[in-house]
């Protein structure tokens, strides 16, 4: 069992696509790493009253809402917290996600290994 002092990393997953979000925490799967996961930006408020991750990958296409949208909203309540953008749109949405506060903006598919630099870029 891994004691609170050996994490050095909490990574929030805001997907609602139940095969993707498995798909994340294999590849984030790090004794150094605890990883949630909430499927809707409501539950992600819900969580972020109660606990304060280091990153949050954040899809855009959710039940209640668009991820894009929400980025604004996390920036000013928690500018502390780094966010990966996680989407299959194009160009200009990796754009729009950076002008609205993402940290980072990586397209679907990608590998363990893009995934674990862009973490490293921004925990570090």
């Amino acid at each position: 069992m891994i004691s609170p002092k050996q994490i050095l990393k909490k990574v929030l997953i805001i997907e609602d696509e139940a095969e993707m979000c498995f798909l994340l925490e294999l590849l984030l799967n790090e004794k150094e790493t605890r990883v949630e996961h909430v499927k809707s930006i409501a539950a992600a408020k819900e969580f972020l009253r109660h606990d304060q991750p280091s990153v949050i990958l954040l899809d855009n296409r959710l039940p209640d809402g668009y991820g894009m949208e929400f980025l604004v909203y996390l920036k000013s309540n928690y500018p502390d917290i780094k966010i990966i953008m996680i989407s299959g749109m194009d160009r200009e949405a990796e754009d729009a996600a950076i002008e609205n506060g993402a940290d980072l903006f990586m397209n679907k598919p990608f590998t363990r290994e893009h995934l674990t630099q862009a973490l490293s870029s921004l925990t570090s």
